[in-house]
């Protein structure tokens, strides 16, 4: 059931000056009586880990992330909740393993009576519930039903696409359904969708900058179809191999526009002097697929290799974060919903709540955290061509089984390429490690 809402009395500025001496000389400016910093989680669809400038990608231009990193803190070691889009999105929306909320795979395209619970809490509804406007500009893919759609789980505007992908100029998805959204009803726009989702980010910050707000800024891009901005007559047709037929140079582009949006997003947050009220966070929602660069992970999309789930990820919040920190703490989509509860002042009820907050490791409060983190995959009702497995990081170790039958165990510290099994060398801890998949999916099924 939904929380009611609650009062808010945290000061954040008392935490920004506990922090002012860790972040460096800018971290004085920031000594101002805000009480809750703007939020913008921005979440590329189908990145590849080593597709940004700042993770050794050379082939495409990223200045604005790669700034991004320079002006706040850089992770290696930060996971996707799962392989595909739908389960990592509603992982982030309510802080939870997926698993709880039975939901292992993608929606299907217009998929009824799965998704988001018709009844349950969203990070929207937490954030609203503390006084901030919420708003999503972009792909939604966790509930075609009404109830499950944006505006009913807690968001005040919404702009985009309620499925996992469609036509980037005629807006319709891969069965031919127009797929084009404000907030209750279906709408024709022309242009781009990368321009367009950009253009409402941009408009939502403009509209409700005088107040908290959290805007959720989920590109479609570079997910297919592959389409670049100048491909208006590239033939791309519904029902047919077209849809997810391209090339890197395409790809290359795509990645390339969502940055350059992002660079005016981050424009405006500068023109309004929102820059040191906001945290930015930018991350991707699994790995990367066909013509993407996971490098040097293993893997792509869909698998439970460390190139299917760990993904690029940054922060900013100037005088608060410090500034071209690169951190190994391990980290995980949902982890950044624990971080917005804490920083609106929404308390950990902990029952309803699998990740952490990691503002304090971040600042440098505590040391890192020993992690233990698990994926698992599975058949849908309609995706069948699953590699169904499961996973497990502890430290850093993983343990992937198979639903096949074979094990692999890892070093992730010293083989980030998951080269060397090293199952035969170490058993004990394997079924260590085995024990607590079995653990961790007799609590997760429970509920």
């Amino acid at each position: 059931m939904k929380r009611p809402a609650q009062s808010v009395h945290r000061i954040l500025v008392i935490t920004v000056l506990m922090l002012a001496p860790l972040t460096g000389a800018g971290a004085a400016d920031t000594a101002t009586p805000l009480e809750r910093p703007n939020i913008v989680f921005i979440l590329a669809d189908d990145l590849g880990y080593g597709d940004v400038g700042c993770y050794g990608c050379t082939d495409i231009q990223t200045p604005v992330l790669d700034q991004l990193a320079t002006e706040g803190v850089r992770f290696t070691d930060f996971y996707a909740n799962a392989a595909v889009c739908s389960p990592t999105r509603i992982a982030f929306l309510t802080g939870r393993y997926q698993q709880r909320l039975g939901l292992d795979n993608a929606l299907y395209y217009q998929e009824m009576g799965r998704g988001l619970p018709t009844d349950g809490e969203t990070i929207a509804d937490d954030l609203r519930s503390a006084g901030y406007t919420t708003g999503i500009s972009g792909k939604w893919h966790v509930g075609y039903d009404r109830q499950r759609q944006p505006h009913q789980q807690g968001f005040d505007h919404f702009f985009g696409l309620l499925g996992g992908n469609h036509h980037y100029f005629d807006h319709m998805d891969r069965i031919g359904v127009p797929d084009l959204w404000l907030d209750n009803a279906p709408i024709k726009r022309e242009g781009y969708s990368t321009d367009l989702i950009t253009e409402d980010a941009i408009t939502f910050i403009e509209s409700h900058h005088e107040a908290p707000f959290f805007l959720y800024l989920s590109h479609a891009a570079p997910h297919f179809p592959y389409q670049a901005p100048g491909d208006r007559d590239k033939p791309v047709k519904p029902k047919t191999k077209s849809w997810q037929q391209g090339d890197r140079e395409t790809y290359v582009a795509m990645v390339e526009r969502m940055d350059d949006g992002i660079g005016k997003v981050l424009a405006t947050l500068d023109a309004l002097d929102l820059r040191q009220k906001t945290l930015v966070v930018f991350t991707s929602d699994n790995g990367g697929s066909t013509w993407s660069r996971n490098a040097p992970l293993r893997g792509e999309k869909s698998t439970i290799w460390e190139g299917g789930v760990r993904v690029p990820c940054l922060a900013r919040w100037p005088g608060v974060l410090p500034e071209g920190q690169v951190t190994s703490q391990v980290g995980i989509t949902m982890d950044w919903t624990a971080t917005f509860r804490r920083l609106a002042g929404v308390a950990n009820d902990d029952a309803g709540e699998d990740g952490m907050d990691l503002l304090p490791v971040l600042t440098g409060q505590e040391p890192n955290q020993t992690r233990t983190l698990f994926w698992r995959r599975k058949k849908g009702p309609v995706r069948k061509n699953v590699e169904e497995g499961l996973a497990v990081r502890k430290g850093k170790w993983k343990l992937i089984k198979q639903a096949t039958g074979e094990r692999y165990l890892f070093d992730l510290q010293s083989d980030i390429g998951e080269t060397q099994n090293l199952i035969d060398q170490h058993p004990d801890l394997a079924a260590n490690l085995d024990a607590e998949l079995v653990a961790w999916e007799e609590r997760v099924e429970a509920q």
